[in-house]
């Protein structure tokens, strides 16, 4: 393990050779850095992971049946377990899915689900990402590095091997494309944030990084018309670019980077999305809420792992506790992702505080509110100091023929010392993330 800890400098070099970024958007300025990864790793012991395990599966299951059922039969509405406004006003909502029956059922194929553990030990949901969630590339290539500086360490620790993430997606894109065609990863292109992970994952699973206009449809499939290639039958593509965009004869008409009739092919049946168009109505903040009914509402279950304690202002009990309790709370704008639209209540002055009330009282369906978590610090090196910060863990959950938690992670941490936002788009690192086998 010191082997591993004092290799950290010489991993990083490795990641900014190999081009391991991410990129942020500032003052209209794109600008490309580094994700600055940290040796000591998150261990999780198996009886943690286990329970982890079988929560996130349980999880994601209600997620797909409800992302299903609120585009067809609306059961859970009409049931009255969540108010038909609050689907309907969701910004994440597409009403242009409905009736759209995604191949083989599935419309949450990666999951990236958010979770912290308390200092008590206790691991607690905090956001459900459904749409593109991305982040699974670093630790890919952090545990290719780390096993060339320091083999041995990996030779005397029994770790899970998370060299599988690429066959997992794999297995399951291929079991989506039903033997149609060809699998792409569709990217906006390299000024995406996330652009190192979509050409990375696409070298590993063996599929075709494609460009905006090297897609086209015709006759009601998708074809791929790269640079020097024949035309080639698609038969699934994982887009890595956001609902609006895809399609500008349905959605955003002014989209460059979309697929012009690619709903219509979707519709029928003939090209596979990964993941499917809509699901932003499952991970908007305020359905969050309500996941732990969904899982007793479609598979009679208790749910494994719990939500943070959350109150929703949308309903009158919530409202007037939000209201008297805001300096004490932590307040998301439902829409928002990246740590952007998060609120400490006991970092805001007297006015701010004032502010924030108004908007609540003006758009209560507009925000969510919980309590605070004092999570667990995890120690990380600063200079040759060992500190400790905040930290959360991303879990993949990938839903194919099966669904499959992928024995990893990205553990993200803060650099602030003050600060419980770990989002790489506010300044934090990562780590790898050690689920052991015994």
């Amino acid at each position: 393990m010191d082997a591993l800890i004092e290799s950290r400098d010489n991993v990083n070099k490795w990641m900014e050779r190999f081009g391991v970024r991410f990129g942020v958007y500032k003052n209209g300025v794109f600008k490309e850095q580094l994700f600055p990864f940290d040796s000591i790793p998150r261990i999780i012991c198996k009886t943690d992971w286990d329970k982890l395990e079988k929560g996130l599966i349980q999880r994601v299951d209600a997620l797909n049946l409800f992302l299903y059922d609120i585009y067809h039969e609306k059961k859970i509405i009409k049931d009255g377990i969540i108010p038909a406004e609050f689907i309907y006003s969701s910004k994440g909502y597409l009403p242009e899915c409905e009736g759209i029956s995604p191949v083989h059922g599935v419309y949450a194929h990666i999951a990236g689900i958010d979770l912290v553990q308390s200092k008590e030990g206790e691991w607690f949901i905090l956001e459900d990402n459904l749409r593109i969630p991305s982040g699974a590339s670093y630790p890919m290539i952090a545990r290719t590095i780390t096993r060339k500086v320091s083999p041995q360490t990996f030779r005397n620790h029994a770790v899970a091997d998370n060299r599988n993430y690429n066959d997992l997606l794999r297995d399951m894109m291929d079991y989506m494309n039903d033997g149609r065609g060809i699998s792409v990863i569709l990217t906006p292109g390299r000024y995406n944030s996330a652009f190192f992970e979509h050409s990375y994952l696409a070298e590993k699973t063996g599929a075709v990084l494609a460009f905006p206009g090297d897609l086209i449809v015709e006759n009601d499939s998708v074809y791929y018309v790269g640079l020097f290639k024949e035309k080639q039958r698609v038969g699934c593509i994982y887009r890595r670019v956001s609902d609006e965009y895809l399609d500008p004869l349905v959605f955003e008409p002014s989209s460059l980077l979309g697929v012009p009739n690619l709903v219509q092919a979707y519709r029928k049946g003939n090209v596979a999305l990964v993941n499917a168009l809509g699901n932003g109505v499952a991970d908007d903040k305020g359905i969050y809420y309500f996941v732990p009914k969904m899982i007793d509402y479609y598979l009679r279950e208790e749910p494994v792992l719990r939500n943070a304690p959350t109150y929703l202002p949308y309903y009158k009990e919530d409202y007037e506790y939000v209201l008297a309790n805001l300096p004490k709370l932590v307040i998301k704008e439902v829409s928002e992702a990246g740590g952007y639209g998060v609120v400490f209540g006991r970092d805001l002055s007297p006015e701010k505080l004032a502010e924030l009330k108004q908007m609540i009282v003006d758009e209560p369906r507009r925000w969510i509110a919980q309590e605070v978590i004092d999570f667990k610090d995890l120690e990380i090196l600063e200079g040759n100091e060992r500190v400790e910060r905040k930290a959360d863990l991303r879990a993949f959950v990938i839903s194919g023929k099966q669904t499959k938690v992928w024995k990893s992670g990205l553990t993200r941490f803060s650099r602030n010392p003050d600060s419980f936002v770990v989002n790489s788009s506010q300044g934090g690192g990562f780590k790898d993330t050690w689920v052991m086998e015994k």
